[in-house]
């Protein structure tokens, strides 16, 4: 007998206590093992359209509602005994009459109305407003039918409009859902794939997004220990068609933030490791934080004790540059970015005078000369300074080389090299090596990636036909100034696909949060990534954007909106509160503290605490998810930041300051699943009035 578990029933699970859900994991795993031993008490629901649901009692009142056929025993909802046998009174399971997926469909309940005879003719009254327009009027069945809508719920799609679309989607199988979602803010969607007459409902790609065989107890241990990290298990035929892939070169996939794209990636070294033998696979970003996160997400998909994960390292990338340096040159000493910046200072005194700021010898150092590796006056009289937009002469340039060659040559004598002097050395290496220690490399968060950090990847694993995979958006850059990917051989194009599909934002926070970001954006090579068409697969309630007379009113406003998500059951760990930098943190603090919660601090505990919120600043949000989420501070002047702004040496630079903020606001808001609040004190950030704005 085949073991399945449903999406529906992980969904049902994380809403239940603690001990409720260590009770229906001991009774699931109590049914893997032998569903027929006699302390099982199976009750067959008799009010339910479908009689293969029954009702396995776990407690006093939680009861776990599965599907049982002679071939099949599926984990589909868990909750207590009315709420139970309600959900399964009102749903069945079936292959869908087009598609043939296997679907669990909610039972649509139909109202006929008796028309009684009316004795008194009236003139009837003028209606207030006009009707609303349906959205699928034009569609027939077969049209709607091959999106995976059910034969049911076709009537009230034709009839849906912009103001109950969401209100449908809700109740519809999850293909159909997005589907219709995409028609109507304007795109084509893909009709489902046609399964062949007899094949197993249960395999069908629509079909396996949502269930999904438990071979065995540690698979399922697996499954349920995370519930809220489904979608790690749980596949989009979309993104299964990306991770399956052959590219024939590196390859990149993009998406809005919530797409998936870090399980993409997930999948992708796991597909890499199965389907090579003996192969060696990097998984790896910008950080060590966020490569701690991909080796617990990565333990969650397959374990660490399992032959593929043992294939597969995972590591920020810097760690893995330094480990190659240390193998080719032996022990780096790092400088400090104090030693560096004290050098800077020391060598633009000693020189001839010149307008450029402390600032901009900074950025100049790290952006251009260091981070292209430039060694000789004529390769930085010729360098074409991508993402610097500050334009300098060649007389400047010369006073500019002399600050720099001097701060090179005194870390030479001091025995010191920088980060990109190690990766430097480190692709040098492999370059002239027969043995790389890795086959493959997978990339999250790659839009965060460095020039020095893309020339080691390129020389690890960029001559493979499958060598490199990228995953990212350019609307979450942060850290690093946009240059060309192709001039350091490194050629996505023809080789990029975008996820449409948001699975960890609501549809009500991803809009308000696409209202910071242009509807296109395009790197320096020309690769264009739309955030058109992308749908989220859930609904929740519309964000909060409030602006406070002061800052003790924020701080009031912030702390009940806090009490009111913990009333309603949210747990503390699964609530965050971002602002912009350490300045603000304090009014973050008491916030948590007036809520009568305590708080954890992001730059200590970057995955959280349990009974704590999570504090800390928007930068340290990246790969982090949260049900709820108050974004607070946004203030003018410290969004985006003053000091930012006064440090810019020329005019044409400040387009990339605003960008980068905007990014950094984007990416915080987008940390929430269901509930965000953005709050600042009059006057409050410009960026407030373009998330309050309609496209």
């Amino acid at each position: 007998m085949n073991f399945l578990i449903a999406d529906t029933f992980t969904d049902s699970l994380s809403k239940l206590t603690g001990e409720e859900q260590k009770a229906v994991k001991t009774t699931a795993f109590d049914l893997q093992v032998d569903p027929a031993r006699p302390g099982m008490r199976f009750h067959r629901i008799d009010r339910a359209k479908d009689k293969g649901f029954w009702s396995v009692r776990v407690s006093g009142d939680i009861r776990l509602i599965v599907h049982r056929t002679a071939s099949v025993l599926m984990l589909c909802y868990a909750d207590h005994h009315d709420a139970a046998y309600k959900w399964a009174e009102r749903r069945k399971l079936e292959p869908h009459p087009k598609t043939g997926a296997a679907q669990i469909v909610e039972v649509r309940e139909v109202v006929r109305e008796v028309e009684i005879p009316r004795y008194i003719d009236a003139t009837p009254p003028p209606p207030d407003h006009v009707s609303a327009v349906s959205i699928f009027g034009g569609f027939t069945d077969e049209d709607l039918l091959s999106y995976g809508v059910p034969p049911e719920w076709l009537d009230d799609v034709r009839a849906a409009t912009e103001d109950s679309l969401l209100d449908i989607a809700d109740h519809l199988p999850s293909e159909a859902a997005e589907a219709l979602l995409e028609l109507a803010t304007g795109g084509t969607p893909e009709p489902s794939v046609l399964a062949a007459k007899g094949e197993d409902p249960f395999a069908h790609p629509d079909a396996q997004r949502r269930f999904r065989v438990m071979a065995d107890v540690e698979q399922l241990e697996r499954a349920l220990e995370f519930p809220w990290e489904k979608w790690t298990v749980f596949l989009h035929p979309a993104q299964r068609a990306v991770v399956e892939r052959r590219y024939g070169g590196p390859a990149r996939v993009s998406g809005s933030a919530g797409t998936g794209k870090t399980v993409v990636a997930l999948h992708r070294a796991v597909h890499l490791a199965k389907s090579n033998p003996d192969a060696r696979v990097l998984l790896t970003t910008f950080s060590d934080p966020l490569a701690r996160m991909l080796e617990v997400k990565l333990r969650r998909l397959v374990g660490l004790d399992s032959p593929i994960a043992q294939r597969i390292t995972v590591a920020g990338i810097e760690r893995v540059g330094l480990d190659v340096y240390t193998t080719a040159v032996g022990e780096a000493r790092v400088a400090e970015d104090e030693t560096i910046l004290r050098l800077l200072k020391g060598a633009s005194d000693a020189g001839e005078p010149h307008r450029f700021s402390d600032r901009f010898l900074e950025i100049e150092w790290h952006s251009v000369v260091d981070a292209w590796q430039l060694a000789t006056w004529e390769a930085y009289r010729d360098v074409a300074r991508l993402g610097r937009k500050t334009r300098i002469g060649e007389k400047q340039r010369r006073l500019l080389w002399v600050i720099f060659e001097r701060v090179r040559r005194e870390l030479a004598e001091k025995n010191l090299v920088t980060i990109p002097q190690v990766f430097a050395k480190a692709a040098g290496h492999l370059a002239g090596s027969q043995n790389t220690p890795f086959d493959f490399a997978v990339i999250d968060e790659a839009q965060d990636m460095g020039v020095p950090q893309l020339r080691f990847l390129a020389a690890l694993a960029g001559d493979r036909d499958d060598g490199l995979f990228f995953a990212g958006d350019l609307g979450q850059r942060i850290f690093q100034t946009p240059f060309s990917w192709l001039s350091l051989g490194v050629d996505v194009r023809g080789r990029s696909n975008t996820l449409r599909i948001n699975y960890r934002t609501s549809h009500q926070i991803r809009r308000q949060a696409d209202r910071l970001l242009p509807p296109e954006l395009s790197d320096v090579d020309g690769n264009l990534e739309e955030r058109r068409g992308t749908v989220s697969a859930f609904n929740g309630p519309e964000p909060a954007v409030s602006i406070a007379a002061s800052a003790n009113e924020e701080v009031a406003a912030v702390s009940m909106w806090l009490r009111d998500r913990v009333s309603e059951g949210i747990p503390p760990s699964e609530i965050g509160v971002f602002v912009r930098s350490d300045s603000e943190l304090p009014r973050a603090m008491a916030a948590v503290r007036d809520a009568g919660v305590e708080a954890a601090d992001l730059a200590g505990s970057p995955s959280g605490q349990a009974g704590r919120v999570s504090v800390g600043t928007m930068h340290r949000t990246k790969g982090l998810e949260f049900r709820a989420v108050a974004v607070a501070a946004c203030d003018d002047e410290v969004i985006p930041l003053q000091s930012r702004i006064e440090a810019i040496a020329d005019d044409a630079d400040l387009e990339e300051v605003y960008n980068t903020e905007r990014h950094l606001l984007y990416v915080a808001c987008t940390r929430a699943r269901e509930h965000l609040l953005v709050t600042g004190v009059e006057p409050a950030s410009e960026f407030l009035d373009d998330l309050m704005a309609r496209r």
